[in-house]
């Protein structure tokens, strides 16, 4: 019979109790969706949940048509369809050819584990910086849900049920149908439209400036040091149409911006890189493109992705047209198509956007931007 030293015998004793290192010890179990939900605090943690979808704005949701890779919806029921009870999964680039919808469609229905920052994403409970995904062992997958989702705004009633169940060019006519039956401004009305439609949600008397982030007096609107002016995102010269009234006056893209910030922007197309701008800080510039900062990424590109559709040549103005370019000039064109479709993804539609998007609708133009609506539409019309 084998003899045990007391030393060895007390060792085995606290580790059948669990009181000291044991082979059989494990990681800590995965949270469910709920519990991540509720713990959103920034610590790391395993989150095990079923795939249910892409989440393109802060409560959509979809389950077919993925625009990218950049996304997952987990919940704890793969028939889930209310967004409260998801967590927005961002996926890191990495990881976005194995684990994105939009070149993985057969994931929807599965379990996973997804190992992240239990951060905010898409201003919602979210799972971000993620580190590791993998199928979760030995449990059996549940039936794929269904393919439509109450949580998608409804594209085939109202305002847009000519663009119904359309992609690509005729998705891109449609929308121009209904987009351009819109109220026209003056340039002399655009500085008091903009004191609305961009006032700070915190500070009445201000607005908020579009690339530098700063909340400024509305008072200050001019031309002199330290005012702000009206920026035109599509750049003016980008289609020759200056301020006439039409692309020139559209408050779809036109923000407040301090005057020598409005100055570097120039008429630069828009890419990541370059040098610091002074007064914008997270914005960068070089010879030929500009970087605004990360929190208007996706406001920009939506932005252009409105002008785009919106003047078509019909109006007397020039075909306004999206290219891979950063060299575009005075041509009717403007890029990086590539970079803004990212930004597009990267930025997802906040309650700023929703806001000053149903006040330009409602007291202004008449017309809506599509893709703060739908930003599901961007990759159905330039894929």
């Amino acid at each position: 019979m084998a003899r045990w030293s007391p030393l060895a015998l007390i060792i085995g004793l606290l580790a059948a109790v669990g009181l000291y290192g044991s082979t059989a010890a494990s990681a800590a179990a995965p949270l469910t969706v709920a519990q991540a939900i509720s713990q959103q605090n920034g610590s790391s943690a395993t989150v095990s949940g079923y795939v249910v979808g892409q989440p393109t704005a802060t409560n959509t949701v979809v389950r077919s048509n993925y625009p990218s890779d950049y996304a997952l919806a987990l919940a704890d029921s793969a028939s889930e369809t209310g967004t409260s009870r998801m967590i927005y999964v961002q996926i890191p680039t990495a990881f976005r050819a194995s684990w994105g919808l939009r070149s993985n469609p057969s994931l929807l229905g599965r379990r996973i584990d997804v190992t992240g920052s239990l951060s905010s994403y898409f201003s919602h409970p979210g799972l971000v910086s993620s580190t590791a995904f993998a199928f979760t062992s030995a449990t059996p997958t549940s039936s794929a849900p269904p393919t439509s989702s109450t949580t998608t705004p409804p594209a085939c009633a109202g305002y847009y049920a000519a663009a119904c169940n359309k992609t690509g060019s005729a998705l891109k006519n449609a929308l121009n149908s209904i987009i351009r039956d819109q109220t026209k401004l003056s340039y002399e009305a655009v500085w008091d439209a903009l004191k609305v439609t961009d006032e700070d949600p915190n500070n009445s008397n201000n607005v908020i400036l579009l690339y530098s982030g700063r909340s400024q007096p509305k008072s200050t609107n001019g031309g002199g040091a330290d005012d702000w002016n009206r920026e035109h995102v599509w750049a003016k010269s980008h289609g020759d149409f200056g301020t006439a009234t039409g692309p020139g006056t559209d408050i779809h893209h036109l923000r407040p911006e301090d005057v020598s910030v409005n100055a570097a922007r120039g008429n630069l197309d828009f890419d990541n890189g370059g040098s610091a701008v002074s007064e914008a800080s997270g914005s960068f510039a070089d010879g030929d493109s500009f970087e605004p900062r990360d929190a208007v990424k996706g406001d920009v590109a939506r932005m252009l992705f409105y002008m785009a559709v919106r003047y078509e040549g019909t109006d007397g103005f020039a075909n306004l047209e999206l290219n891979n370019s950063v060299s575009n000039g005075t041509a009717p064109y403007h890029g990086k198509l590539s970079v803004l479709l990212q930004w597009h993804a990267e930025d997802p539609v906040d309650a700023f956007e929703q806001r000053r998007n149903k006040m330009i609708y409602e007291n202004y133009q008449r017309n809506r931007n599509p893709f703060i609506d739908h930003p599901e539409w961007a990759s159905l019309i330039w894929s």
